[in-house]
């Protein structure tokens, strides 16, 4: 199925853009090797710099019990490691793996390939890319604006 033409509305724009989203993140997830999109999100959070698992539960707007399962699969699996924070008994820092390295790297490059494959089909396949990248900044900076407001709020 494919649609031509521009959307009539902004509504129906943003339709259109949240079922490309969602079709491309499921395809996206396919490519992702034995990664699902949740174990790759707290990976990559983890590897950006996220050392704890409520610093990843609320940059990524997940419930703690969700990051909580999701970091035992990837430590399970030793692609992530707990490690004792000094001088705080109660608190846990979270590290990459070489393994999670590789895995990350792996799934990266992998769903890279298949969004080239996807973006080949665009009208301006360069306009889309430098959109999705736009997209990326986006979310990152609305991310990051909550998590300050949440520090203020606390």
């Amino acid at each position: 199925m494919t649609h031509a033409g521009k959307p009539s509305s902004p509504d129906a724009a943003r339709a259109r853009a949240v079922r490309g989203l969602a079709l491309a993140a499921r395809s996206l997830e396919q490519a992702a090797g034995d990664l699902t999109l949740a174990q790759y999100r707290v990976l990559a959070y983890v590897a950006a710099g996220a050392e704890r698992s409520s610093l990843v539960a609320r940059g990524l707007a997940l419930a703690k019990p969700t990051v909580t399962a999701t970091v035992d699969a990837l430590v399970e699996r030793k692609l992530l490691t707990r490690e004792a924070v000094e001088g705080d008994r109660r608190s846990l820092r979270l590290a990459v793996t070489r393994a999670g390295e590789a895995a990350l790297q792996a799934a990266e490059a992998s769903m890279g390939k298949r969004l080239a494959e996807i973006v080949d089909y665009a009208g301006d396949s360069d306009a889309l890319l430098t959109a999705l990248c736009d997209l990326d900044d986006a979310v990152a900076a609305r991310m990051e604006a909550r998590l300050q407001q949440q520090t203020v709020t606390t």
